[in-house]
């Protein structure tokens, strides 16, 4: 039988059971809860969550036809709550009919909106639906609560090299489904590269396969051929998605962690997948303050000239800058005691509410205020010994003693800390001279 050139290759080489299904083995080995559920027929409403190519829209189908129920499917992208009613209807009609239940499967669920989700409840809470949801972005972000508590949530991974590259195999060995029928070949290595490439995804392999086939004919697919089907391949990298997310907190982490080669790593994968260079720059800075701080004073101003420098330059050519921002922010000192400081202080005034500011600090422009005591008794700092008015305090008086600055000492905030510990001890010395 030879294969319908019309379907594409991806489609056609759809697993038809569940044990083709690749690399998802901790949700559908020989006892997972959700295999045997499938198996019996009875697959519950789910969310299936996960990066593109790694089977989804394959396990939902499997589910339906398992099942034995019809297979309804909508995208979010193009449908809204008139075509989820009318789903319903058929549903309805379908199961008065002949008794046939509906597996409705929303691919990018994330897509719709509070009113077209809310459509979805009552049909799933009834048994008219079994739903299943198709998404590559977190649900608790993605997803309202109410449809969320109503469904179980499996997350599937990406597609090991390994697994995709015995697809290739199989591909080019299938004379009813694949393409071994049109007599092409590819090198063992490249069908190697070719599945580390795909970076996950299963049907971005297969695409590029069967274009490069194509412009074979017959015979060897050369590497000059696949090079020009595969172009600057594309990493999974989403503006709003997950990816997004895990790489930003992947070079954060880095950074934090003072690992250089990870950092850049982290960076210029970012940079080579479309990032924004500039809302990295941005990234980097925050680091600058959170993570390293006080530590290297100077920091903050150097990764403000690498945005500046990618503002003016641009890449390519800007990229460098960057780069040498994460190392130096990866291989400095690290301090995050101002971070700490503004947290703990929100968290005094949260507890606190506005109390008063001390009269001796208060401005007093007028003869007035001067007589209702503003400012009476402060000491100007710099006519005193050593530029310090010993004694003077600033906080309200309900906070006095409260310390929400802690210095550290790493790198140049070991300055700080033993310039307040020597004011520290001067103010004790004095206290114990008070005292006797």
């Amino acid at each position: 039988m030879v294969p319908d050139d019309s379907v594409p290759l991806a489609e056609r080489m759809r697993p038809r059971m569940l044990d083709e299904v690749l690399g998802q083995e901790h949700l559908l080995g020989p006892e997972a809860p959700l295999r045997i559920a499938i198996e019996k027929g009875q697959p519950p409403s789910m969310i299936l969550w996960g990066p593109p190519g790694c089977g989804k829209t394959t396990l939902a189908r499997l589910a339906a036809d398992t099942g034995a129920l019809a297979f309804a499917t909508l995208s979010a992208v193009l449908a809204g709550v008139k075509e989820v009613r009318a789903v319903v209807e058929q549903a309805r009609a379908r199961r008065s009919a002949r008794g046939q239940g509906t597996l409705l499967f929303v691919d990018e669920i994330h897509r719709f909106n509070k009113a077209q989700q809310d459509a979805l409840l009552p049909h799933i809470e009834d048994g008219t639906l079994r739903f299943i949801g198709a998404t590559t972005e977190n649900p608790s972000f993605a997803l309202n609560n109410a449809l969320l508590s109503r469904l179980r949530v499996y997350r599937l991974q990406a597609v090991e090299p390994a697994a995709i590259a015995a697809l290739l195999r199989e591909a080019l060995r299938d004379r009813e489904r694949g393409l071994g029928a049109r007599d092409v070949h590819l090198e063992a290595e490249w069908i190697e590269r070719l599945a580390a490439a795909a970076d996950g995804d299963a049907r971005r392999a297969l695409n590029w396969l069967e274009t490069a086939a194509d412009l074979a004919g017959r015979g060897e697919i050369t590497p000059q051929t696949l090079r020009a089907v595969m172009g600057s391949q594309s990493l999974h990298f989403d503006r709003q998605g997950d990816a997004f997310y895990d790489q930003i907190s992947a070079l954060h982490k880095s950074v934090r962690g003072s690992d250089p080669d990870a950092a850049v790593y982290w960076l210029v994968r970012m940079l080579d997948a479309g990032c924004d260079p500039e809302y990295l720059a941005r990234r980097l800075l925050r680091m600058a303050y959170e993570d390293i701080g006080l530590a290297a004073v100077g920091i903050a101003a150097r990764v403000m000239a690498a945005w500046e420098t990618v503002e003016r330059l641009g890449r390519p050519e800007a990229d460098l800058a960057l780069v040498q921002a994460a190392i130096e922010l990866a291989s400095a000192p690290k301090s995050n005691t101002a971070y700490r400081a503004l947290g703990a202080v929100r968290s005094s005034i949260a507890e606190t509410g506005s109390p008063q500011v001390p009269l001796h600090l208060r401005n007093a422009p007028t003869r007035l205020m001067r007589e209702e005591g503003f400012g009476a008794g402060y000491r100007y700092d710099h006519d005193e010994p050593d530029g310090f008015s010993r004694g003077q305090t600033y906080l309200p008086e309900t906070l006095l003693g409260q310390r929400y600055y802690h210095p550290g000492q790493a790198g140049t905030e070991r300055i700080l800390a033993e310039r307040l510990a020597a004011l520290a001890r001067g103010l004790s010395k004095e206290s114990e001279g008070d005292a006797t």
